[in-house]
């Protein structure tokens, strides 16, 4: 127990669970958590422009570390802001801790028209995370937040919020101060591990699914070891890329949603699908059908079954199960022939998305692959480029280093890169079209201000590409999709950040080179502004429902 004020009770808290950094915007409903974060030593306060950046930012920090990213906004308007961020963090399953003010309590649910008073701030918050709570005193501002971390981190992780009123904050009472830095794993059941074990190791055509949960775990080591000592080829979901490297010889990518990979999918006797819920988009809306033989490892007994049915349901943390699972097998019955035909496919898919994006497409993918370092995070927002070529094609070599929004929305970008680049403390790569990138533009300053070594490569085609192509095809005519873009350059400069304009691949590998020295010497951020229209033209196949949409106007 110690004599502190509830802000400081905060900032130790935070501490004790290993937090190094906070995202967030001041304001008069946070001033004292923000001041009593600020001094201390081990902790940086992150300024960003907006509190969905914040969320964003912390969601990535989270995504490339495995650690807790923390937000801090002020109360209403500030934590309305934030929500977006928040929806996408639970959308793609990330630790996410956010902290935001409350009014003064005598005031709390009263409805008075107290400033920024939000009566019902803690349901909304409920809307986007798994567990909130409302300190009601000061003696339990680190009991609360301590339990609401925890929460975030146990089994599948979603974020969390803590609402603490401005009174508590600056109140100061006896403490007892709580937090840890890390969680017990959830452990599967060990007579489970030894049938999956079993099924695996008699397989003559075994396939492994990896998604999200396998990096979220930090398990790319383990399910890499199990599939070599299977040798089992892998699949992975968007938010697995990088659990297994791009360039291992069982590694065949992000494909899932492609008609070419059925057949193996068809092939395969048994399937271990690790850390997945077999989302829509990766299931072609759940056309595909995995094999009768399903074992899925999950942390969340939830989404097991959900979409397809298990006939061996897992129940526990990736890492542990598949080491448990690894441990159990002493051999194994591939067909080698199946492998070798997996790889066929593969190798054929790969050469059929380099034939739609083109050749300039093509020799941006190389530029790229070639000077970005193998631990650079890469991401990338929800931009033609993205959907065309960084979704598959850019090889992601290392885990932790994915990172794009999973609930496909436009504009988080860059606040992902601020996250992805101080958690990683590597240059940073941020695939962006103009239309999204219009959302979050304001944190350029951020980036300046932090020395954050992001690199935007910003696509400009002036408008919303992948609508325009989705209007081309299914109303002939277009609305709302042509936009009026600043130049890109100039902002850049007038923000601090260094801008470069370019209109061909050979402008784009010395701009690009440039950007990747800069950062790798702590110089600070780049833009790069990509002509688009100069480009050869990316052939981007509609999606399903729009397909139809099409055929029937027709």
């Amino acid at each position: 127990m110690a004599q502190m004020s509830g802000a400081d009770a905060v900032a130790s808290t935070l501490a004790r669970m290993g937090v190094r950094h906070v995202f967030g915007i001041v304001s008069v409903h946070n001033l004292p958590i923000y001041e009593a974060v600020s001094k201390c030593l081990d902790m940086e306060v992150v300024n960003v422009r907006h509190e969905q950046a914040a969320a964003h930012a912390a969601d990535a920090y989270s995504r490339v570390t495995g650690q807790l990213g923390v937000v801090l906004t002020s109360t209403g308007p500030g934590a309305t802001n934030a929500v977006a961020g928040l929806y996408e963090a639970s959308f793609t399953s990330s630790r996410v801790l956010m902290i935001t003010g409350q009014i003064e309590s005598r005031f709390l649910g009263k409805g008075k028209g107290f400033l920024h008073e939000h009566e019902r701030q803690a349901d909304m918050l409920r809307s986007v995370c798994r567990a909130v709570a409302t300190v009601r005193h000061t003696e339990h501002v680190s009991r609360d937040l301590s339990r609401v971390a925890d929460d975030i981190r146990t089994g599948r992780p979603q974020p969390g919020a803590v609402e603490i009123p401005i009174d508590l904050q600056y109140r100061v009472a006896e403490v007892e101060l709580h937090g840890a830095p890390d969680v017990e794993r959830l452990v599967p059941d060990a007579g489970l591990l030894d049938d999956a074990a079993s099924l695996l190791a008699s397989a003559e055509r075994p396939l492994i699914w990896a998604g999200g949960g396998v990096n979220g775990a930090g398990a790319s080591a383990e399910l890499t070891a199990l599939a070599e000592q299977l040798g089992a080829p892998v699949l992975t979901t968007i938010e697995g890329r990088g659990s297994i490297p791009e360039d291992h010889p069982l590694c065949l990518g992000f494909r899932t949603d492609r008609t070419a990979v059925y057949e193996i999918v068809d092939e395969a006797d048994v399937m271990l699908a690790v850390g997945t819920r077999f989302q829509n988009y990766a299931t072609r809306v759940w056309s595909l059908r995995p094999p009768a033989q399903l074992i899925h490892l999950d942390a969340d007994p939830a989404v097991i079954g959900r979409n397809y049915p298990a006939a061996l349901p897992i129940v526990g943390d990736a890492l542990l199960g598949l080491v448990g699972i690894r441990d159990r097998i002493a051999g194994s019955s591939v067909d080698e022939g199946f492998v070798e035909r997996a790889r066929k496919v593969r190798d054929a898919d790969n050469e059929a998305v380099f034939d739609e994006i083109g050749p300039d497409h093509a020799a941006i993918v190389s530029v790229i692959r070639n000077l970005l370092p193998d631990d650079a995070p890469v991401v990338r927002d929800s931009t033609v480029p993205n959907y065309a070529w960084g979704n598959r094609l850019l090889p992601i070599l290392a885990q932790r280093t994915s990172v794009r929004p999973a609930a496909v929305a436009i504009g988080p970008g860059l606040p992902l890169g601020i996250g992805a680049a101080l958690g990683s403390g590597r240059p940073t790569l941020v695939i962006q079209g103009d239309g999204g990138f219009m959302l979050s533009i304001g944190e350029l300053s951020s980036c300046a201000q932090h020395g954050l070594p992001v690199i935007v490569c910003l696509f400009n085609d002036r408008g919303y590409g992948v609508l325009r192509g989705i209007q081309d095809a299914v109303f002939g005519e277009r609305h709302g999709t042509e936009l009026a873009t600043p130049d890109f350059v100039a902002v850049a400069e007038a923000m601090g950040v260094t801008g470069i304009g370019v209109g061909s691949v050979a402008e784009f590998e010395s701009a690009f080179a440039g950007a990747v020295r800069r950062a790798e010497a702590d110089e600070g951020p780049t833009l790069i502004d990509i002509d688009l229209t100069a480009l050869h033209p990316i052939s981007l196949p509609l999606p399903a429902h729009q397909r139809r949409s099409a055929d029937e106007r027709v």
